[in-house]
């Protein structure tokens, strides 16, 4: 992902005479125009708080600011997914989308630099996490939210509903990370049986020489090892390309300046985070939960295996829980598949959140909390 999305950058600053920059604004004018939301009631903020002692980026869309509220949970770990809003505008009609840059990654990176970053740890971030979902009560007046975690967002969602099960709603999981180690193991070894079935001397070569031994691996061989898989991969191929890349350059709330903090995040994040992410195993935080618990997954995942999640799945107890394969999908099924993913949010999860939100159980809003 890396690689490209600095070309894509390097490309388009380097050659305004091509048109670039007239055509990315352009295209910025015409997708604010398809974002804009005039309901009444809704609602559309995006600003810095302050949370865990440094300003965090947060942005805020729906309809209805009535509706239950999805906090996502990016994933990367430095990838934001506010570049996804244009594709997730369908979703806010019926939920309050919530969108949250983590410390050293895009806006709040840009905002506090990578001196100013903090303890970049899960650990801090799932105490971020909390303060976030604290403060979007106050302000949406909402007694719960659902927590949407994705890839290694789901390192920060599945620590947070375990430690403050009071503040949410649901958590819903895709891309879910189970066993860091034994998922490597097992993409490695899939992706390295398809190189080899196509002929690619030299990939299998470059895999290989990484070694089968995720315990050794250090950031660059990991991130050349994902290289290999979404090359592979006919879910993604080229995906940082096709999807990534176009949102982020024609994104309305990003500035040139956004950009670049949007790539170096991806390299920071990825760097701090890399040693901690390896040894995450979520069976080590229980499999009991006391909030509804549910996984929707790309039925072809293979950064983060789909065998892996289903296994995991049947192990969680739960008030109420649900499974749902999204079909022609692989990682980032969310993004890919939205149209089938809104289906399950609207099947499992939007009825029962809004069932259990009596209105004695809604609280008087703050006037201004973030």
């Amino acid at each position: 992902m890396i690689p490209a999305l600095l070309a894509g950058v390097a490309g388009l600053l380097a050659a305004p005479a091509l048109g670039g920059l007239a055509y990315r604004a352009v295209r910025q004018r015409r997708i604010a125009r398809a974002l804009e939301i005039r309901a009444p009631n809704g609602i559309v903020e995006d600003r810095f708080v302050r949370i865990g002692g440094i300003d965090q980026w947060i942005g805020i869309r729906g309809e209805d600011r009535d509706n239950p509220v999805l906090l996502v949970l990016h994933g990367g770990p430095g990838s934001p997914y506010s570049m996804f809003t244009p594709i997730l505008r369908p979703w806010e009609r019926h939920f309050t989308v919530v969108q949250w840059d983590r410390r050293g990654v895009g806006k709040t990176l840009g905002r506090n630099g990578k001196a100013g970053s903090g303890e970049m740890t899960f650990g801090r971030m799932v105490d971020d996490g909390i303060e976030v979902a604290e403060l979007l009560r106050a302000h949406l007046g909402q007694d719960r939210v659902v927590l949407l975690a994705s890839s290694m967002g789901t390192l920060v969602g599945v620590p947070m509903v375990q430690r403050r099960p009071d503040l949410f709603s649901a958590y819903v999981g895709t891309d879910q990370n189970v066993n860091m180690a034994r998922s490597e193991v097992l993409s490695y070894e899939l992706t390295l049986a398809r190189l080899r079935a196509a002929g690619n001397t030299g990939g299998v070569a470059a895999l290989e020489a990484i070694g089968a031994d995720p315990s050794r691996w250090d950031v660059r061989g990991w991130n050349a090892k994902q290289r290999w898989v979404m090359r592979t991969d006919p879910m993604v191929r080229d995906l940082d390309r096709r999807l990534l890349l176009p949102l982020i350059l024609s994104s309305p709330t990003y500035t040139l300046r956004d950009v670049a903090h949007v790539v170096a995040g991806l390299e920071f994040a990825a760097a701090r985070l890399f040693d901690e992410s390896m040894t995450f195993d979520a069976r080590r935080l229980g499999t009991r939960f006391e909030v509804p618990f549910f996984l929707f997954q790309g039925e072809a995942d293979v950064y983060t295996m789909t065998s892996l999640a289903e296994e995991y799945f049947a192990e969680i107890e739960a008030p109420r829980k649900a499974f749902a394969l999204i079909r022609d999908a692989g990682h980032f099924a969310a993004f890919t598949r939205p149209e089938q993913f809104l289906t399950e949010l609207l099947t499992h999860v939007r009825p029962l959140v809004t069932a259990a939100a009596a209105p004695g159980q809604r609280h008087a809003r703050a006037d201004n909390p973030l």
